[in-house]
């Protein structure tokens, strides 16, 4: 007679949630604190946890980036007085990976920091100052990015996971502030700043998510 037995795996369950928080912009605008939210920033956020230790995870999160010249403790930014606000649109996806093992099929609480990477995409309008005078171009580009998050997460029930975290994107665009103009017969008379140094976002912020799937096994017969 065959023996029937069930051999659990690593936990393998679906996440879904949140996310609420603030954004702040390091650029050639503004100041350049780089922990210094001072916009609404909200999203949602898909996790596959593929291992106790790794996972898939997709999101997207909304904001309106704003930088002040008179917040900059560089007194040349605050003599020039530029500013902006650009509605600002990242969708991204990648990895994400926890210190310790974070099996949701345990029972016990969990705790764990993580990181996680991957890549962006951000859509955001497009502006130019001229004489001091932002110009709306009436247009919208969008850039790549490299998401780099650290964050520590912790199961408050069977279902429900709560994490606080921060996160930079490194675009590959010098746009966002309106120092280097889309269009390209602007560069010339309406570029300023470090032409070599990319724009900055930071995310910082809480997830809560709410996991579902059954608990895999497989079975010999």
């Amino acid at each position: 007679m065959s023996a029937l037995c069930c051999h659990l795996s690593h936990s393998q369950i679906y996440e879904v949630g949140v996310f609420a928080g603030g954004s702040n912009f390091i650029g050639d605008v503004g100041a350049t604190t780089y922990i210094s939210p001072n916009q609404m920033a909200y999203g949602g956020i898909i996790k596959w946890n593929r291992s106790p230790r790794h996972s898939f995870r997709f999101s997207i999160i909304y904001t309106k980036l704003k930088a002040e010249d008179i917040k900059s403790s560089d007194p040349r930014r605050v003599e020039r007085g530029y500013g902006f606000v650009n509605p600002t649109l990242e969708i991204s996806g990648g990895m994400e990976f926890t210190f310790f093992d974070f099996n949701l099929h345990s029972g016990d609480k969990k705790s764990t920091p993580y990181i996680f990477t991957g890549l962006s995409l951000i859509n955001y309008n497009n502006f130019y100052y001229d004489n001091n005078v932002l110009i709306d171009e009436n247009s919208v580009s969008s850039s790549y990015a490299i998401p780099i998050i650290v964050g520590y997460k912790t199961t408050l029930t069977n279902h429900i996971i709560l994490a606080a975290e921060i996160g930079a994107r490194y675009t590959f665009t010098d746009e966002i502030d309106g120092s280097t103009p889309d269009g390209k017969w602007l560069i010339p008379t309406h570029s300023f700043g470090n032409l070599n140094n990319n724009d900055w976002i930071m995310f910082s912020g809480i997830t809560l998510t709410y996991t579902f799937g059954r608990k895999p096994c497989y079975c010999d017969f």
